[in-house]
């Protein structure tokens, strides 16, 4: 049929060039921009996918960052604790050589004192200084706060780890369940009796030989033994509070828990007559560890010492002797403090992390037993030059062995932590990249197949066009 009113090739080929031309299009977007998802419309299931990745490894990214900046400022911390180590170590020297007494004139004592006040004042600068970006890491800002702890029952409290969640507090109960015991041997006599006797008296410290005369008095073997037990690490009282000597003695050790030690042995061939706390005869036995709950949690101690370590709380704590002796109950709460880091790219408690960084200034370090270690200095109780040095030398070790515990725990949470979240979050970094490149991202071996096919589409319609729109002029020749 001969028309020239309605040219249909003409549109069929129009709507093929369209369709080439978009695909051309198309094609030279994605080779331009690299992706194959441009806009909601190139896949929309595909974008919703794309996007939702796409958060989620900027947040891992995020995530990354933050562990590595944990990182830096655990690092931070533990060698400035470092170099406070190193002060105590030189200290412990001083005290050591000030005990020296027989050898050393009172001015080179006091030289030595003189070292320890600078010692201890370079370590509170350091505890006062310590930053990293406008932190203070030292002074006990990233401490935990408590309230409610009393120092009748609680020697010292360490929090190390709280996460609190959207509590304001974490409330902490403590249920005394086994009783923290010294080692113990009963001498139920009120003299030596008929015959001498030779004891040879060991505690944890070391062990004295002793030899009494007949008849010789508790009170004067419980004097003999107080006497020694700087050496011996055992003393002696009445075994009646009231003081009734003919109740007999009670040897103890000055150290409480299964590793404390006493033994009374006897040298001649008498039989010193000591027995232990059920009345069984002995001559040696051991004391007994702390146990308790703590939060419904089973904690068995060592000594008055407990430790708690879960994922939502870390702790140390040490009990007083007269409450660790009994069933006793005692609660406390963590009102806020703490270093929290966000470690996981979403904002949950199971992704984060919180860290306590206890103060390491003079007046901090040491416990309420053995004393600070600011008492060491000139003007405290503690002073060489009064001859204290081995309480000074007891303040010395116990805020080394505090020092250490902390660098430690900064060690354990950066390698067990930090290092292995940083390399986990690398590991889906890696994953949801490649995900999301899948999804989005264009197959230019494809894209170049396309963009070709499209080209070759696009001239081909061109030229159908052109001959479409000559076709109406062929009627031109029935008019002739």
């Amino acid at each position: 049929m001969a028309r020239i009113n309605t040219n249909v090739g003409s549109l069929v080929a129009q709507t093929q060039l369209g369709r080439a031309q978009g695909s051309l299009s198309q094609a030279l977007q994605r080779l331009s921009s690299g992706l194959r998802i441009n806009s909601g419309a190139d896949d929309p299931a595909g974008l919703i996918a794309s996007e939702s990745l796409r958060s989620e490894i900027q947040g891992v990214t995020t995530a990354i960052d933050n562990s590595q900046r944990a990182t830096n400022i655990i690092s931070t911390a533990e060698g400035a604790l470092s170099e406070v180590s190193n002060l105590l170590v030189s200290m412990k020297a001083l005290a050591v050589q000030a005990a020296n007494t027989g050898a050393m004139s009172p001015d080179e004592i006091k030289a030595n004192q003189l070292q320890i006040d600078s010692a201890v004042q370079s370590i509170t600068r350091i505890s006062n200084v310590t930053n990293f970006a406008g932190l203070n890491l030292l002074n006990g800002s990233m401490d935990y706060t408590m309230s409610g702890v009393v120092n009748s029952q609680l020697g010292s409290v360490h929090v190390y780890n709280a996460q609190f969640g959207s509590a304001t507090n974490i409330p902490v109960n403590l249920q005394v369940v086994q009783s923290a015991r010294p080692a113990e041997l009963v001498w139920a006599t009120s003299n030596v009796g008929p015959a001498s006797a030779s004891i040879s008296v060991r505690g944890d410290k070391g062990v004295e030989s002793f030899t009494f005369a007949p008849t010789t008095k508790a009170g004067i073997v419980m004097s003999a033994i107080n006497g020694s037990k700087d050496a011996t690490g055992v003393s002696a009282a009445w075994a009646d509070s009231a003081g009734n000597s003919a109740a007999g003695l009670v040897f103890y050790s000055t150290d409480w828990g299964s590793d404390s030690l006493v033994s009374v042995q006897t040298l001649n061939n008498g039989n010193f007559g000591t027995t232990n706390r059920v009345g069984a005869p002995a001559e040696q036995t051991h004391g007994q560890d702390v146990a308790a709950t703590i939060n419904g949690s089973y904690v068995r101690g060592q000594g008055l010492d407990l430790s708690l370590n879960s994922t939502y709380l870390s702790m140390d704590l040490s009990l007083a002797p007269r409450f660790a002796a009994a069933a006793n109950h005692s609660s406390f709460a963590i009102t806020g403090g703490g270093a929290m880091f966000q470690l996981g790219p979403h904002i949950s408690m199971s992704e984060q992390r919180s860290f306590g960084i206890q103060s390491v200034a003079a007046t901090q370090l040491g416990n309420n037993t053995v004393g600070f270690l600011s008492q060491i200095t000139m003007d405290g109780q503690y002073n060489l030059s009064y001859n204290k040095a081995q309480n000074a030398s007891d303040i010395i070790d116990e805020a080394i062995s505090q020092v250490a515990a902390l660098r430690g725990r900064m060690g354990a949470f950066e390698k067990n932590t930090l290092q292995t979240n940083m390399n986990s979050l690398q590991v889906a970094q890696e994953n949801l990249t490649a995900s999301e490149s899948s999804i989005r991202d264009a197959d230019f071996a494809a894209e170049t197949s396309n963009l070709t096919r499209a080209q070759v589409l696009s001239s081909a319609a061109t030229s159908v066009l052109a001959i479409a729109n000559q076709t109406p002029q062929n009627v031109l020749k029935l008019l002739q």
